[in-house]
C-alpha cells in the first residue's frame, strides 16, 4: 500500500484502510477544516500510524515480534485510545530515539501526537483529558544551513548530463534562482506562468508571487519550445513533464534528477539536495544582492518570525530587485554540450574576490 495519502483525491490511493477510525476522522479534519497541504496531512497519517503500531504491541494485541505492516489498526477504539497516558508518549519517543529518530523527527512525531489528541479532547470532547499536555522535547539544536557556493553553482549549471537538457537545466536554474522549495516547483501549471512572475501554491495552500529574473526567462524559453514539441503530452498544464511518459514530474524523480547533476559536477555526496538548492537561492542573494530578511521572507515563503524574524509587509519592487540581483540572473542559457552552438559558450567570469565576505553574514 502507498504511504502517500491524497484525502482530496482518495482514488488516488488507499484511503487510510490501516488506521483506527479516530485517525481517518482527525486527517479529514486536517484536510476540510485546517486546509492543509496533503503533504502535511500525509505526515501526521505516517507518524499516528506509527505511534499506535506501537501501541497495539505495548497493549499486548499483537505478539511482539509481530510486523508493522501485518498490524491490524482499525479494531482500535475510542475507549482505547482515551487509556493512552503520558507515560506511553514518553515511552513511544526513547522508542522513536532507539531506532535512529533525531531531534527533529521526535518533534514531529510529538507535534502529530498533540494535534490528534488535543482534537479529541477539545474539538470533539471525547477524551476526558489531554495526555501530550505538559510534554516538551525542547527546542531541537538549530544547525546552519547547507548551500552551494557561486563557484560551485555555476560549476552545477555548467556540468549537466541529461537526455532533457532544456528541462532539467530549468530545473536548477529556478531552484537557484528563485529559491523554490521541491513540492512548489513540481506543482507548477503553465498558466502560473504570467510576464515575469510565477505564481507558486506553498505550505498551506498559500499563494504568492516568485519574479523572474534574467537567466530563469532565458532558461524557461528554451525549456518550453522543446516541451511544446513533444508528441505525448499527457498532463498538458504541468510545466515539468516526463520525455517518456508525457506526464508530471513527480518530486522523487526531480530528486534524481537534482542528484545526477550533482554528480555529474562532481557535488555528490556532499548533503546536497533539491532543498539545499533552496538555500543557495537566499544565501546567494544574501551575499551579493544585499537581501534583507524581510525581503527574503517575501521570496521564500516563510511565514513566522522563527525563520526570517519579521512580520513586515515587503515593496513589491523590492521583490522584484532582489531576485535580479542574485549573480546568477545574468548567466545566459548554456547549450547542452555536443549542440552546434556549444562552440560559443562564454566562460562565467566573476567579478573580484568574493572570498572574503562579511563573517556576520556567511554565518546566518
Amino acid at each position: 500500500m502507498s504511504t502517500y495519502i491524497d484525502v482530496v483525491h482518495p482514488e488516488r490511493h488507499a484511503p487510510y484502510l490501516d488506521v483506527p477510525d479516530d485517525v481517518v476522522e482527525y486527517l479529514h479534519y486536517l484536510d476540510f477544516v485546517k486546509q492543509r497541504s496533503p503533504r502535511t496531512i500525509n505526515g501526521y497519517y505516517i507518524d499516528l500510524r506509527g505511534f499506535f503500531r506501537f501501541m497495539a504491541v505495548e497493549w499486548q494485541l499483537v505478539p511482539n515480534d509481530a510486523k508493522p505492516e501485518a498490524i491490524d489498526l482499525t479494531r482500535i477504539t475510542t475507549a482505547q485510545i482515551a487509556q493512552v497516558r503520558k507515560r506511553d508518549i514518553f515511552n513511544y519517543l526513547e522508542y522513536a530515539q532507539e531506532n535512529s529518530n533525531g531531534a527533529k523527527a521526535r518533534a514531529r512525531k510529538l507535534s502529530a501526537l498533540r494535534g490528534f489528541f488535543g482534537y479529541l479532547h477539545v474539538q470533539t470532547g471525547r477524551l476526558p483529558e489531554d495526555p501530550t499536555t505538559g510534554i516538551s522535547l525542547g527546542a531541537p539544536k538549530k544547525s546552519l544551513p547547507k548551500y552551494l557556493t557561486l563557484e560551485e553553482s555555476l560549476s552545477l549549471l555548467n556540468n549537466i548530463q541529461s537526455d532533457f537538457y532544456s528541462r532539467d537545466y530549468c530545473i536548477l536554474t529556478l531552484f537557484l534562482n528563485c529559491g523554490m522549495r521541491l513540492a512548489e516547483l513540481v506543482s507548477i501549471n503553465l498558466n502560473a506562468i504570467r510576464d515575469d512572475t510565477i505564481r507558486i501554491v506553498g505550505k498551506g495552500n498559500k499563494e504568492r508571487l516568485v519574479y523572474l529574473n534574467s537567466a530563469c526567462r532565458d532558461a524557461l524559453d528554451h525549456y518550453q519550445k522543446e516541451r511544446a514539441a513533444l508528441p505525448n503530452l499527457v498532463d498538458k498544464q504541468a510545466l515539468f513533464i516526463s520525455k517518456r511518459t508525457g506526464k508530471r514530474l513527480t518530486a522523487r524523480r526531480v530528486e534524481q534528477i537534482v542528484a545526477r547533476c550533482l554528480q555529474s559536477a562532481g557535488l555528490s555526496d556532499m548533503g546536497f539536495s533539491p532543498h539545499k538548492l533552496r538555500h543557495t537561492a537566499a544565501t546567494l542573494m544574501y551575499q551579493y544582492g544585499q537581501a534583507d530578511m524581510l525581503t527574503l521572507k517575501e521570496i521564500l515563503g516563510h511565514a513566522n518570525v522563527s525563520t526570517t524574524q519579521i512580520y513586515t509587509h515587503i515593496n513589491q519592487a523590492e521583490l522584484r530587485q532582489a531576485v535580479e540581483a542574485s549573480p546568477l540572473s545574468t548567466v545566459d542559457y548554456i547549450p547542452e554540450p555536443g549542440d552546434q552552438d556549444s562552440g560559443h559558450r562564454e566562460e562565467t567570469m566573476l567579478e573580484g574576490d568574493n572570498s572574503e565576505q562579511d563573517g556576520s553574514k556567511q554565518d546566518r
